[in-house]
């Protein structure tokens, strides 16, 4: 296991790096620079061209992209434009709220769509799967940035049971446990927008997973030797039912991430995908770029973590 590992980290690199040349060149496509975000009648061309030679924004895009690369190689990426902080530090700021949006996103979308669709496939053509078979198709269907204007609107407005965007309170100096629930107040909103979609989808998978593996011999001859039904059902169906589904979590985290920005910037949250939306906006090419690099590695860490779980699911995998 720990050789496939790391032929699986050394076969990551080239693919990071066409991460980066694609990002790269796509950003310098667009028009304007980040020259433009200062453009003032208190700024003159001539201070405005000796910025830009500064920067290095003058030279030809692979010179820049050499350039770029060559610092990142030694743990430098860049530094913001407008206010000249280190990149790296402005996302390392934002790092473990967005990791613990996405995480809780990944652990409840999982802890919550396996056992519904379970239980879909059990009920097949009953109501409580045409119930679910509804509300799967509303969850796939309804946009994330819908789904939070609507949940804000419901329980931060309407009822006032939640807070309407934030981190947690300001001012209180909370500790301990209020401080573990404050925070969590704070975190059920995001966490239910971002995690809607996901949750539809592993459940419509889990469902027909789940229908196919009953309808095989094997759990024909389990019923057969007269096992339980909930063994029947939990050690030998479902085991192999969660096959497909733990692959999908290699396909998660991207649109997890993705819909990030969005719920972030909505819910006031203090991650990187709402430093990405106003990097966006000022055209901070070196923080879009720092973050392209961050989220290409926890995707790939992602899909390294989905085929070492698969393993774990499957004993009859065996990774050399």
């Amino acid at each position: 296991m720990s050789s496939y590992i790391v032929r699986r980290l050394i076969q990551s690199i080239p693919l990071l790096v066409g991460i980066t040349l694609i990002s790269f060149f796509i950003m310098q496509m667009a028009p304007g620079d980040p020259m433009m975000m200062l453009v003032s009648p208190d700024i003159d061309v001539d201070s405005l061209e000796a910025m830009r030679a500064e920067l290095g924004l003058d030279r030809p895009v692979y010179v820049q992209y050499f350039s770029w690369i060559s610092q990142l190689l030694r743990g430098n990426m860049g530094y913001a434009v407008q206010t000249g902080r280190p990149v790296l530090e402005l996302i390392t700021e934002r790092v473990p709220a967005t990791l613990l949006l996405t995480a809780s996103a990944v652990v409840f979308g999982y802890v919550v769509a396996i056992p519904l669709g379970v239980i879909s496939a059990l009920k097949q053509h009953g109501f409580v799967d045409y119930m679910l078979t509804l509300l799967a198709f509303l969850g796939i269907s309804t946009p994330s940035f819908f789904a939070a204007i609507l949940l804000v609107y419901v329980f931060a407005i309407y009822f006032n049971l939640l807070p309407t965007s934030g981190y947690y309170t300001l001012g209180e100096g909370l500790t301990g446990i209020a401080n573990l629930v404050d925070r969590l107040r704070y975190l059920i909103l995001p966490l239910i927008a971002l995690s809607t979609r996901q949750i539809a989808q592993i459940m419509r998978f889990t469902r027909s997973s789940m229908l196919d593996v009953l309808n095989q011999d094997y759990v024909r001859t389990a019923r057969a030797k007269g096992l339980h039904e909930r063994m029947v059902i939990y050690k030998h169906a479902l085991r192999n039912a969660l096959l497909p589904i733990v692959t999908l979590l290699g396909l998660t985290l991207p649109s997890l991430i993705g819909g990030s920005f969005i719920i972030e910037t909505i819910f006031a949250w203090p991650g990187m995908g709402r430093l990405g939306v106003s990097a966006i906006f000022a055209r901070e090419y070196p923080i879009l770029m720092g973050l392209n690099v961050l989220v290409a590695i926890l995707v790939l860490v992602g899909n390294l973590l989905a085929d070492v779980l698969y393993a774990f699911v499957d004993p009859r995998i065996q990774y050399s």
